[in-house]
């Protein structure tokens, strides 16, 4: 096949090109430039998809002896990722813009470039197991727990999932780090990036102000109701935060507040006791079934509503576009924004992606 291998500077990548090469495939490979500021330098394992990155990706693909060059996305990336993220914190959302930059610029713009220069699929070096069985994707977790991200590609439609390898699937961290160094990758070491990749110094509501500006409103109780502080914007919280609230004075019994829920339009923030953070339903909508199998009924699953963590057995069920969740266990600080994944447990083959939709109202 003529494969097309996302080569973002890092160490998964490499690897992951190196392995499509190695199975005999027509390899080229290609950096995608996210960046509006090209200039910007990598800070340890904060940012990505730098001057820097491309260097790395471009020295691998060399050794690999594979043909490489870099696409600027950056215009798209800014429009698809960064303002919808910043518009989603604007209307009390709470964004993973990782699920985002997966969807629409790897798997839709990225995709669409490589099929429309006849490509057959493109690799990437994500953590995920992936097959077709009888022409159906089926997507499941990878074998490195630790390192799973069938969450942020379970937005991913079956066409998308039919043209995507990902050569990693069956691997472990330390083991892709030392066949690197074993295939003279000079990338073996780089620390992973971490953070959002377009707030490379992690100050995330710095950059949501520089942004939108100050909406000040009020910090208030939600059990009495009273206003216990300003803010300069809802964009700054997230619900189930606890830290830089801005309180001064303690809660009656002494115990932490935290933020319950954004009202961007009166630009209210409710704060109140870890209990009230617990959601026992959910509900979300644009669901999609990378296997194109929408729920038959009420079924038995596990939720996930974080890329690490937030895990809890359930029971969902679609309907229309929508997708009812009714949680077996309480999770903590779900917010309206997030994605709600399902996986069906299947043991020792890694959960099946069931479904994903976007958490639309919990309680």
């Amino acid at each position: 096949m003529r494969v097309l291998a996302a080569m973002s500077g890092g160490v998964d990548s490499a690897v992951a090109a190196a392995r499509a090469v190695e199975a005999g495939h027509d390899v080229v490979g290609v950096h995608l430039a996210l960046s509006a500021k090209p200039g910007t330098l990598r800070t340890g394992s904060r940012g990505c998809c730098t001057v820097e990155d491309a260097h790395d990706a471009r020295r691998a693909a060399d050794i690999l002896g594979i043909p490489f060059y870099v696409w600027d996305f950056a215009e798209r990336f800014t429009e698809e990722v960064v303002e919808t993220f910043v518009g989603e914190y604007a209307a009390g959302r709470t964004p993973n813009p990782c699920v985002t930059c997966n969807e629409k610029i790897k798997f839709e713009a990225l995709l669409d470039k490589a099929m429309a220069l006849g490509f057959d699929a493109v690799c990437t070096g994500h953590y995920a197991r992936l097959s077709v069985v009888d022409g159906v994707p089926e997507l499941r977790r990878s074998a490195d727990e630790d390192k799973d991200q069938s969450y942020v590609l379970a937005s991913l439609t079956p066409e998308q999932l039919r043209h995507a390898m990902f050569p990693l699937g069956g691997s472990r961290k330390p083991d892709v780090r030392a066949e690197a160094a074993e295939r003279g990758l000079a990338v073996a070491q780089k620390p992973d990036s971490h953070d959002i990749c377009f707030i490379p110094d992690g100050d995330t509501k710095k950059f949501l102000e520089s942004r939108l500006g100050q909406r000040p409103g009020d910090l208030v109780d939600a059990e009495t109701g009273a206003v216990l502080g300003k803010h300069t914007g809802v964009h700054g919280f997230t619900v189930g935060q606890r830290k830089g609230l801005g309180i001064d004075a303690p809660a009656p019994d002494g115990r932490p507040r935290y933020v319950l829920a954004l009202e961007p339009v009166s630009g209210t923030v409710k704060v109140g006791p870890a209990r009230q953070l617990s959601v026992t339903s959910i509900r979300a909508d644009r669901a999609i079934w990378p296997g194109e199998r929408p729920l038959n009924g009420p079924t038995e699953c596990v939720v996930q509503v974080r890329a690490h963590g937030g895990t809890a057995p359930a029971v969902a069920e679609a309907v229309g576009d929508e997708v009812r969740i009714e949680l077996r266990e309480p999770l903590r600080g779900v917010a309206p924004g997030q994605v709600a994944v399902l996986y069906r447990p299947d043991a020792g083959a890694g959960d099946l992606v069931l479904g994903s939709a976007k958490i639309a109202a919990t309680a």
